[in-house]
C-alpha cells in the first residue's frame, strides 16, 4: 500500500514550476500558489490545475469565470513565500493587476488567462481543465522550481 507520505517523498524528486492562480471576485483578489500546472492540449489550448478538497480558497475561486495564472520567475522568491500567508493576506502588498477579471502578478515569467472548462474528483483533489484564452511569456526570465519540498532556482 502506498501512503500519502510515500507519495510526497517519491514525487518530491520531480521538480515542478511554481505559479499563482487568482481572480478578482467581488472586488477582492482571490487565489493561491499552485505547483500542479500542466499542459494538457495544444489544440485546443488546455491546461490543468488541481485543488485539495481541504482548501478554503478553492470554493471561492471556482465562482470566477476567468482566472489568471502567473508562473513565478526566480526574481519572485519573496513573492512565493508571501503566497503562503493566510488567504485574506496572501496578495496584500504584492504587485497585482486585473484584466477581464483574471488577476496576475507583475514580474511573472508567464501569464495565462484561462476559463474553467470541466472538473472531476481525483482522490483528495479536484482536477480542473481550463481553456487557455490568452498567454504571454517573458523569455528574459527564468523560473522558480519546487523540488524536495523547497523553493529553488534552477541554479540551486
Amino acid at each position: 500500500m502506498v501512503s500519502p507520505a510515500d507519495m510526497r517523498h517519491a514525487l518530491g524528486g520531480f521538480a515542478t514550476g511554481l505559479a499563482a492562480v487568482a481572480a478578482e471576485i467581488d472586488g477582492d483578489i482571490i487565489g493561491m500558489p499552485v505547483n500542479s500546472l500542466q499542459s494538457v492540449s495544444l489544440d485546443p489550448p488546455l491546461v490543468s490545475l488541481s485543488f485539495a478538497h481541504t482548501s478554503t480558497t478553492w470554493p471561492v475561486l471556482r465562482r470566477a469565470p476567468r482566472w489568471g495564472i502567473s508562473v513565478l520567475s526566480e526574481d519572485m522568491m519573496s513573492t512565493a513565500h508571501d503566497l503562503r500567508r493566510a488567504a485574506d493576506e496572501r496578495f496584500s502588498g504584492l504587485p497585482v493587476y486585473v484584466a477581464k477579471g483574471a488577476a496576475f502578478l507583475r514580474g511573472a515569467l508567464t501569464r495565462i488567462s484561462a476559463a474553467p472548462r470541466s472538473e472531476m474528483e481525483a482522490g483528495d483533489h479536484t482536477l480542473v481543465i481550463l481553456d487557455v484564452l490568452e498567454l504571454e511569456r517573458d523569455e528574459s526570465l527564468t523560473p522558480l522550481v519546487f523540488f524536495n519540498s523547497r523553493i529553488r532556482t534552477l541554479a540551486g
